[in-house]
């Protein structure tokens, strides 16, 4: 019997909701081998205190029936559990130097311009005053390169951290940046996870109010390394109205309930669009967020609009919150995102 036999073993103990083990999100800290005795201690950061029961159960569902391993003790301390948020209330600190909060954008599914909402975000955010990063976090569909028309690589620093790139006043950070067009990222679970952690720790991302990142759609192994690797102070989710998008909606909701990570709202993005009679045409239903948030208690931010504007700035390298809120509607509703941020996780 050995620790590396044991941790061994410890890998077919999944995070509860999750798809990866405890050992490949580094929660098992220690673990000591002695005649008779097992001993294994966890690290958890969660505010819910089944988590935690559910992983020692666990641990001795695996350890337990092991030949000769004699008696476990499965040692769970839980640390840094992110504070709960609200209105203008106290969020938790960010564990990245310089970064005072970290702000998350994301969807249960891909398609629903998740990456739009969360560059426009960081734009408008920056027009108010504040210091903003724009972290691209998912690292199989990076856009960040394309949507700020960024095509150069980034440089390391004397400390051997990545120097963010620059554009439209946003310190900015992608998977793009290191890849060409064509290139595919092709990384399992523990590759992904250490890409991300590099993004979010071998950064030098400064003194930033808010670091936004783009998350990947749906419910997976990067979403549950940021949140055990930094504190989020919110988490934006981002739908079209249709039921096919709501319904995963509900699923990032109740994946960042589970990991205590407080849920800011609902963005319904796409909700209509308004053709030059000045009509609005619902092309994806009609107030499928607004019922959506209503039924999740959980606040709707706003509603986005889509137009080719959009598009064309987007694929351009030039946000539309770039655009006075008084030419843009789009525009309008980003810079109104950005102050309702602002008063629900206010800068210190």
């Amino acid at each position: 019997m050995s620790p590396d036999f044991i941790r061994e073993a410890l890998r077919q103990v999944r995070y509860p909701g999750f798809s990866r083990d405890i050992i490949s999100f580094g929660l098992v800290k220690d673990v000591k081998c002695e005649p008779g005795l097992v001993t294994v201690h966890i690290e958890v950061a969660t505010r819910d205190p089944k988590i935690p029961e559910k992983i020692f159960q666990d641990c001795h569902a695996i350890l337990d029936p092991l030949p000769d391993i004699g008696t476990v003790k499965v040692e769970i301390e839980i640390k840094d559990a992110p504070a709960a948020a609200g209105v203008g209330g106290s969020v938790g600190k960010s564990s990245i130097p310089g970064v005072k909060r970290i702000i998350a954008v994301a969807s249960g599914k891909g398609g629903v311009g998740k990456s739009t909402v969360a560059s426009n975000l960081a734009v408008a955010l920056a027009a108010t005053g504040a210091k903003v990063g724009l972290c691209d976090c998912d690292l199989y569909g990076p856009s960040v390169a394309q949507m700020f028309g960024i095509d150069e690589k980034p440089m390391a620093n004397e400390h051997d951290e990545i120097i963010p790139l620059e554009a439209h006043g946003l310190k900015l950070m992608s998977m793009g940046f290191l890849l060409d067009d064509r290139s595919p990222v092709i990384v399992r679970g523990p590759m992904a996870t250490r890409y991300t952690q590099q993004f979010l720790r071998q950064v030098a991302w400064g003194d930033l109010d808010y670091l936004v990142l783009d998350l990947p759609p749906g419910t997976g192994d990067i979403q549950l390394t940021i949140v055990q690797t930094v504190t989020v102070d919110g988490t934006i989710i981002v739908t079209t109205p249709q039921e096919v998008a709501l319904i995963d909606a509900r699923k990032a909701v109740s994946m960042f309930a589970k990991v205590n990570v407080p849920i800011l709202g609902l963005i319904e993005n796409m909700a209509w669009f308004e053709g030059d009679d000045g009509k609005k045409y619902f092309i994806f239903g009609k107030e499928g967020g607004v019922r959506e948030a209503e039924y999740m208690n959980v606040p709707l931010l706003g509603q986005i609009p889509i137009n080719i504007e959009t598009r064309e700035r987007g694929d351009s390298g030039a946000p539309v919150a770039l655009v006075s809120p008084a030419q843009s509607k789009v525009s309008a509703a980003f810079h109104d995102l950005a102050a309702k941020i602002r008063a629900k996780v206010p800068v210190s």
